[in-house]
């Protein structure tokens, strides 16, 4: 009987590529275009809490700050494509892809967020030749940590979540959710320390592409 295909679900914003630091770009960009202050990054990178505080929510809180001084039309293009266009894909992660690859492991790319902007982090860095498919939360209609979401990550590519592993920057979406569907984890720490009681990754690794070195090099 041939062995099952290895599956190892992975994270995309800041774990797979590092999408606060491009939508800091972004963000320097825009406040310069603009002639806002430099120092606002900092408070607009707190609003934006990395992607997660609903992107109508940001607007509002950049207009009531600049009220005309921040067109319309400019702050939609910063949260719509302001990280999209910017992210990379760094050598030490694109290396370890090719190394789980090499070694015969099925990758999937599950992230939350909107399908469009997703896919265009996806194929600007590459990352759609790198891997066998992805599901973003705004096609599947559900969101990490939702079981949902990891089920359709695995049917994408008719595999099952017996034995997957799953590497992510969060402890509620990506940890939590490997935990729901009974999948191992690898927390992508980036030096932060864990601070959650309910649950613990089954390892913590400072990095991406030590995280997935780690799975592939010993993934019992």
């Amino acid at each position: 009987m041939p062995t099952p295909t290895p599956l190892l679900l992975l994270d995309l914003d800041n774990t797979l590529v590092d999408r606060d630091a491009a939508f800091r770009a972004a963000v320097a960009d825009f406040l310069a275009e603009h002639a806002l202050p430099a120092i606002d990054a900092e408070w607009l990178m707190t609003v934006d809490a990395g992607g997660y505080t609903p992107r109508a929510e940001v607007a509002r809180a950049v207009h009531a700050r600049y009220g005309e001084r921040a067109p319309g039309p400019a702050v939609r293009d910063l949260l719509d494509r302001g990280a999209a266009d910017r992210v990379v894909l760094s050598d030490p992660v694109r290396g370890a892809l090719v190394r789980a690859l090499s070694a015969g492991w099925t990758l999937v790319i599950v992230t939350n967020g909107r399908t469009a902007q997703q896919e265009t982090k996806i194929r600007t860095t590459g990352l759609d030749a790198l891997v066998h498919g992805w599901v973003v939360s705004e096609a599947v209609g559900h969101k990490k940590p939702a079981p949902e979401i990891f089920h359709a990550a695995a049917a994408g590519v008719g595999a099952g979540l017996d034995g997957a592993w799953v590497i992510g920057d969060s402890p509620h979406a990506d940890i939590a959710g490997a935990a729901a569907v009974g999948a191992r984890s690898v927390w992508v720490s980036a030096g932060r320390p864990w601070t959650e009681a309910a649950r613990t990754p089954t390892r913590t690794a400072p990095d991406t592409a030590s995280a997935i070195d780690s799975v592939v090099d010993a993934p019992g």
